[in-house]
């Protein structure tokens, strides 16, 4: 009788081993960048947070409820600085390490900041309602 031997030859596991190759090559630049694409997710989830939280202060302030800060008016020199947004956030201050500017003045009840994360050039835009 013969014996029947099961298994893979040495060529079948070659050539599967090329195929893996092949496709790691070409899926591999599509998961290098991931660090740079979090720091932008990361910095217009603070410029959205800080766009909302503008707005609820509008809100607030526009139903005559004491919230703090007592308003946002002025330049965007004034507007636009971490002591100024920071206490909007729940945290009451913004996430260490960001930094926010911006041009303008509140005088036509809007004025857009920009939100920086300088270690990662990463830069979102949040548009805040002044109350004037």
């Amino acid at each position: 009788m013969k014996q029947q031997q099961s298994g893979f030859t040495l060529i079948e596991l070659v050539v599967v081993i090329v195929i893996l190759g092949i496709l790691a090559a070409t899926a591999l630049p599509r998961f290098v960048d991931f660090k740079s694409d979090a720091a932008q997710a990361a910095v217009e989830g603070v410029a959205g947070g800080l766009a909302s939280a503008s707005s609820i202060n509008y809100a607030a302030r526009a139903m005559n409820k004491t919230v703090t800060p007592a308003s946002l008016s002025g330049s965007a020199g004034q507007v636009c600085t971490t002591a100024a947004l920071g206490p909007l956030l729940t945290t009451g201050a913004l996430p260490a390490g960001y930094d926010v500017s911006g041009t303008g003045d509140c005088d036509d009840g809007a004025i857009t900041c920009s939100v920086t994360e300088p270690s990662s050039s990463a830069t979102a835009t949040a548009g805040l309602t002044c109350y004037n």
